[in-house]
């Protein structure tokens, strides 16, 4: 990039201020004003001042004592403007994100400073690996609440996407990896598409002298994410993964442009069938944002859907950038265009979001609320969570003690509700502990759980006694009490856990004899059933081997060798491609494995489609399941008596406590017919009161 003589004084009196700072990676810290001003100008179009402004602001920032008076007025005044939002945070305004909006607004006399933001926290989003896990949480919710809503308003309409897109990445790695290798998988196709579609297309329309450029827009990650869940369909069920656009190059007359645009409609929808319902006229009707443009789905012979978009260069310049595109024309026309722009601008920064189009703007994710430490700390808890909620959160034994709290300097009780932007100080006592009543305050399973431990401390006691009792009977006796058995005789009594089961043999509710008469009983029941015909222990489902793979389509397969790849463990039923090894055959691995988008950027050439037969043929396959639960050995015996409810098989079950946070890690290794028999596993096991959280690995 060129720099005028202007910018380029500002940028060395930047590189000299800043020459003792670095970036998290260790590089100049001028990287970052040099790629702003990059941005605001090649992706935005503001001219030297504004470059010049940015230079000043990092300078000024760093060191305030600088003296500016060498530049230009307005340079300064926009310089003063970002150093003023600069010194603004969220969690110390207290405020929510519009009135943190409109504080911006009025710490930016120029408009074009908030412009020039949106530019900064672009850069700062692409390079969100140098920061800290606290301060990246922090910046994508300010991205989310603030700059994304921002971008959209003021028709950075390109600047908007790359921070939703860059904003899934983090918030949803595994959708999002899911997602672009699936777009990186079907890119071949949607090449070969292209080109097919448009071949009868190019003669007719070069015969009448229409030059247009042909561009294939394929949507963003989080874009397909949000209609796959907005439709409720697969990523095979979107049908505008990808839209084939016209650009016309005609002059600027509106009559000349619409008459372009519907001849190029009528060939497209002569040689192929048209979808009616799916017609969006906005040459008639553009959007209040400016948007004009024809959009038509069509079916091609295959009966692929295809999204046509009609519409001219200058359309597609508003439609990529908004009206900032016009910046880049020179002249008087271009200057009336700025201002134009530029009082639009305002407008639209004075006024509230729900001006916009419902689906315009990313949701929050849904049932959550963001909430702060003093120190800045980012918390992530359920909506509708309290003050108690809180400070369970932060540590189980200041949760058990916790009196009250201070909301935003407020002093409230501990059940005082909680809402995203809020920053929370806890108020305890050591003479606090926790009430039955606790239990209507919180939404957290955290909180829950702690909470159940103190008051059932009593009840543990009791359970261990009596547990110690039974097994020293049962040692005795010689018999043995069967996972079974236990589960019977628990249905029987109605006792809701083995805990409280357990206290019952210790409190003398639960005499051992009667559990010894229950055992011989069921064995003289299970000898019976052993004398008529015998049965497989186990369904077939589980004995045999994994030929329930089809490469291709193929319907036999028995020539081929492959293997369920041991980074991601494929199981029936997942989203899988196989990759061609040079000595061990044909390697499956899942969609959203770790090592999927290596492999599919590095060896295109080796990848194999491979989907599953239509039903499930006798065979198990492993995975590993990762599983957070409290310290508490009943935890241990409740996810071993689910895993014995389902159809599957367990290879092993390690455990290592976690003393600092007063937890289990457990890693379970499973043999599994299918990922929906798994699903029920996880389901349930994240049922249990004690598990905090389950992860498939």
């Amino acid at each position: 990039m060129t720099l005028s003589p202007l910018v380029s004084e500002a940028r060395a009196f930047a590189l000299e201020a800043l020459k003792d700072e670095v970036r998290g990676n260790g590089h100049p810290f001028i990287e970052h004003p040099d790629a702003v001003a990059e941005i605001v100008a090649e992706e935005i179009g503001l001219g030297d001042d504004c470059l010049a402004a940015i230079y000043l602001h990092e300078a000024s920032r760093k060191h305030p004592e600088a003296d500016l008076s060498a530049f230009p007025q307005e340079v300064r005044v926009l310089a003063e403007g970002l150093n003023m939002i600069s010194s603004i945070r969220p969690k110390d305004t207290q405020l929510e994100a519009e009135n943190y909006k409109r504080l911006i607004v009025r710490c930016s006399p120029d408009p074009r400073t908030t412009v020039i933001k949106i530019a900064d926290r672009l850069e700062i989003m692409r390079n969100l690996s140098l920061f800290s896990k606290v301060a990246r949480e922090q910046k994508l919710l300010e991205t989310l609440l603030l700059y994304i809503p921002l971008a959209h308003q003021l028709g950075l309409y390109n600047i908007k996407s790359e921070l939703e897109d860059i904003w899934f990445r983090y918030t949803d790695p595994q959708s999002w990896r899911a997602i672009t290798n699936k777009l990186k998988a079907t890119e071949a196709d949607r090449e070969r598409l292209s080109r097919e579609f448009v071949q009868p297309l190019a003669q007719k329309l070069s015969a009448l002298g229409i030059r247009y450029t042909l561009k294939v827009r394929t949507k963003t990650a989080y874009s397909i994410y949000r209609k796959m869940k907005a439709q409720g369909v697969p990523f095979e069920g979107v049908y505008d993964v990808f839209a084939m656009r016209f650009i016309i190059d005609c002059e600027e007359s509106r009559e000349k442009e619409l008459d372009l645009c519907w001849k190029v409609y009528s060939y497209v929808t002569e040689e192929y069938e048209p979808d009616t319902t799916r017609l969006r006229d906005w040459l008639t009707n553009p959007k209040p944002n400016g948007y004009e443009s024809l959009h038509i789905t069509v079916k091609n012979k295959q009966g692929n859907f295809i999204e046509v978009q009609i519409r001219t260069k200058r359309m597609d310049d508003i439609a990529e950038n908004g009206l900032a595109s016009h910046w880049s024309y020179k002249g008087v026309k271009g200057q009336k265009t700025l201002d134009a722009w530029l009082a639009t601008v305002r407008y639209r920064l004075e006024h509230p979001l729900e001006e916009l189009e419902p689906d315009a703007l990313p949701g929050a994710p849904v049932g959550e609320i963001f909430v702060f430490t003093p120190s800045g700390e980012l918390k992530i808890l359920r909506e509708g969570a309290s003050v108690l909620d809180f400070a369970f959160s932060i540590h189980s034994g200041l949760g058990c003690r916790c009196i009250g709290g201070r909301i935003n300097g407020k002093q409230v009780t501990l059940r005082e509700k909680l809402k995203t932007g809020d920053v929370v100080e806890i108020l305890s006592s050591k003479n606090q502990k926790p009430g039955k009543d606790w239990l209507g305050w919180v939404v957290t399973s955290k909180a829950k759980s702690k909470i159940k431990q103190e008051l059932d401390a009593e009840e543990r006691k009791k359970a261990a006694d009596g547990r110690e009792l039974l097994e020293r009977r049962l040692k005795n006796w010689k018999l043995e009490f069967s996972d079974e058995m236990r589960t019977a005789l628990m249905k029987q009594r109605k006792y809701p856990t083995q805990m409280a089961m357990m206290a019952a043999i210790a409190e003398g509710e639960l005499d051992v004899n009667e559990i010894k008469s229950f055992i011989l009983s069921a064995q003289e029941r299970t000898e019976a059933v052993e004398e008529g015909p015998k049965t497989p222990t186990l369904p077939s489902a589980l004995q045999g081997g994994s030929d329930d793979i089809l490469v291709l389509g193929a319907r036999d397969v028995k020539g081929i060798d492959y293997k369920m790849a041991h980074c991601c463990n494929p199981v029936y039923g997942d989203d899988v491609f196989g990759f061609v090894t040079r000595t061990e055959g044909i390697k499956i691995h899942r969609m959203s494995c770790p090592n999927a988008t290596r492999l599919l950027e590095r060896y295109p050439y080796r990848i194999q489609r491979v989907v599953w037969q239509d039903s499930a043929a006798s065979g198990n396959f492993q995975c590993t399941l990762m599983v957070s639960a409290d310290s508490d050995n009943a935890a241990l015996a409740d996810i071993m008596e689910v895993i014995g409810q389902f159809k599957v098989s367990l290879r092993s079950f390690n455990v290592n406590p976690n003393r600092r946070g007063g937890t289990f890690e457990i890693a379970i290794r499973l043999l599994v017919p299918s990922n929906m028999e798994l699903d029920k596993v996880i389901s349930r096991i994240s049922a249990l009161r004690q598990v905090e959280k389950v992860k498939r690995v």
